[in-house]
């Protein structure tokens, strides 16, 4: 399996100028959302594209680096959140970057676009299997574990409008900034076969400026 549609394009790396001819479905979906952007009735929060690795193990995301340091920090909290749902969603193999080569993928060029309220990830999920934390088990994917991630996001957008105050039953009293919302809570780290950053070294600024935010505990 590729990343390539059947005319050989890989349609994470044409976001910048998709054309309605060679990327249709690609110049379909970018026209709804800069539609969607543009509209004052729609606060447009999150974007989040989903792909499968061929290679690592476990879920893990992608994000993006802005010189706004608050908005670099509070990309982290929405990846931790899942962390703390999922158990197969890995941080540690999380990783925000601005790679020249993917200046092209939806997550990169809506990142650009979009203000500083939005949130752009790419998602990964291996093809294969997961290993939970404290264990060198790998646990092969199956259909149901797939859908079970799926519906441990759709748990954790509640919980991050929970934790803004946005929907009823907040998690913990609402302080004045993102950055009090929650107590201390330190996500649990899974290593394992292919468990690591492309290259082997994670990007140095996200290792230096991306504070662990705290989350609450259940």
């Amino acid at each position: 399996m590729t990343g390539c549609s059947l005319m050989g394009f890989d349609l994470n790396r044409h976001w910048a100028n998709p054309s309605p001819w060679a990327h249709p479905t690609l110049h379909g979906v970018k026209e709804l959302i800069i539609d969607m952007y543009n509209n004052p009735k729609i606060n447009l929060e999150f974007y989040i594209d989903i792909h499968a690795h061929s290679t690592m193990m476990n879920g893990f995301m992608y994000g993006n680096i802005f010189e706004d340091e608050e908005r670099f920090q509070r990309q982290a909290i929405f990846p931790k959140l899942l962390c703390q749902n999922a158990e197969d969603f890995s941080y540690s193999s999380t990783s925000f970057n601005r790679d020249a080569v993917k200046a092209g993928t939806g997550r990169r060029f809506l990142g650009g676009l979009l203000n500083d309220t939005s949130s752009c990830y790419t998602l990964e999920v291996s093809f294969y299997s997961y290993i939970l934390g404290g264990t060198a088990s790998a646990v092969p994917y199956t259909e149901e574990a797939y859908m079970k991630l799926g519906r441990n996001v759709a748990r954790t957008f509640l919980d991050y409008y929970r934790l803004n105050s946005l929907v009823e039953g907040p998690l913990a009293p609402t302080p004045k900034t993102w950055k009090d919302k929650v107590p201390h809570y330190k996500c649990p780290a899974q290593r394992g076969p292919g468990n690591s950053h492309a290259g082997g070294k994670p990007d140095k600024r996200s290792q230096a400026h991306l504070k662990e935010p705290s989350l609450p505990t259940r």
